[in-house]
């Protein structure tokens, strides 16, 4: 009998992706998932850090602001050439997210200014319809 060792090296992905349901409790699994996910992609300590606070606020608007019933949001991390990028997509197309000035008495609103001062970059793509994806990206350290 011809028998063989096969030995398996699991490479971790470079990205990871995930629907979720567009509620508080989903927005909270979202981020406890790219915890996790950056932990084991050795995603360093203060881009971990920041990564999650972009992560709770990307995901809390999708579960707020471009909540459908009954369609979930995507949450997407890849991370690739230095960069880790940060996808969020919801099925609230029409609604793009932009700066707004708040005010300094009001209990929202901060969720997009916390997002560009913790990245890099952001931005918002369109569709497909009825989609849109806000994303961010976060630089990390040459090694």
């Amino acid at each position: 009998m011809n028998q063989q060792n096969i030995t398996q090296v699991h490479a971790p992905a470079r990205h990871f992706s995930v629907l979720l349901s567009p509620t508080p409790r989903g927005a909270r699994l979202a981020r406890l998932l790219a915890v996790e996910w950056m932990r084991d992609h050795e995603v360093p300590y203060g881009v971990t850090e920041s990564a999650t606070h972009v992560v709770a606020e990307l995901a809390t608007n999708a579960a707020t602001h471009g909540r459908v019933a009954g369609r979930s949001f995507r949450l997407a991390l890849l991370r690739h050439e230095g960069v880790l990028r940060i996808e969020v997509t919801d099925t609230r197309g029409g609604d793009l997210p932009r700066l707004q000035p708040t005010a300094p008495e009001g209990d929202s609103g901060r969720g997009l200014l916390l997002v560009e001062a913790l990245s890099d970059r952001w931005g918002v793509e369109p569709g497909p319809v009825p989609r849109k994806t806000v994303w961010a990206e976060l630089d990390l350290p040459h090694p």
